[in-house]
């Protein structure tokens, strides 16, 4: 008896465990991302003002005249080292649990940093374009609205204290927002496994770069989705699928994570 209880207490071990290897995973891979960003950026936004953007690859970082452009970007690339530092904290349970007021703040810092870069962010896509032509424009400004739809579905059900629905949505809330990353060591993941298939490098477009710019969204909410279901469910078999899909994920992510590291962000500071 003992022992079909706790075979039947396998599945629902094996898939939190695979989500929590996913998190450590992503929240090193994210502070890697995070402190290259501060190292990077800051030292030209704080050092020169947005003028110290012009010597960066970012495309049209800095554009004289444009002051109100350029001060987006400034402001877009300075909060999104805080967000994705601080992103990963608010899935700890623990920190929920045991810091509830370091929680509030940092969701709220979360948050309100999360919808003024999207808003930052579809100013620029509206005004000075993006990479990826028409594809790149429309995934950009879908991943702003979606940042900034869940971030108020996830405040509202804070208010209303229907705590469960809002670590749903904030789990969410985490994915879209880390777009930008996940576009990153997809790309570098991608090449590491198979030399860049799909990808034309000189006009930065191709089939599989159409899929990485709404598959930076879409795959990691899927998998979610996937894994909240699984979470739920009784079937022993849909949550080994689940903890399998996850693994692979957590494989791929440290993939991406180590190439983006060591030939992308690294080379650059």
């Amino acid at each position: 008896m003992i022992e079909n209880k706790a075979v039947s207490k396998r599945p629902a071990k094996l898939l939190s465990l695979s989500a929590k290897s996913w998190l450590v995973v992503a929240a090193l891979g994210q502070w890697i991302f995070a402190a290259y960003v501060t190292a990077f950026y800051f030292p030209r936004v704080f050092g020169s003002g947005p003028a110290g953007l012009a010597d960066t690859h970012l495309p049209n970082g800095y554009v004289a005249g444009d002051a109100a452009g350029n001060l987006a970007i400034s402001g877009h690339v300075v909060i999104a080292a805080v967000i994705i530092g601080l992103g990963p904290l608010q899935l700890v349970p623990k920190i929920r649990m045991k810091a509830p007021r370091f929680h509030r703040i940092v969701g709220r810092i979360y948050v309100a940093t999360a919808i003024l870069t999207s808003i930052a962010g579809l100013y620029l896509v509206l005004t000075r374009g993006t990479l990826g032509g028409w594809v790149g424009h429309t995934a950009i400004s879908l991943d702003a609205i979606l940042i900034i739809s869940f971030a108020c579905i996830a405040v509202y059900h804070a208010i209303k204290r229907n705590f469960l629905l809002h670590e749903t949505w904030v789990l969410r809330l985490f994915m879209v927002v880390s777009a930008v990353w996940f576009f990153r060591i997809g790309i570098m993941a991608w090449f590491i496994t198979t030399g860049g298939v799909g990808i034309d490098t000189e006009t930065f477009s191709g089939p599989f770069l159409t899929f990485l710019f709404f598959g930076q969204m879409a795959v990691p909410l899927l998998v979610l989705e996937m894994y909240l279901r699984a979470r739920r469910s009784k079937h022993a078999g849909f949550k080994y699928l689940t903890a399998a899909t996850i693994g692979t994920a957590t494989i791929l992510t440290a993939i991406g994570i180590l190439a983006a590291t060591m030939f992308m962000w690294v080379p650059r500071l």
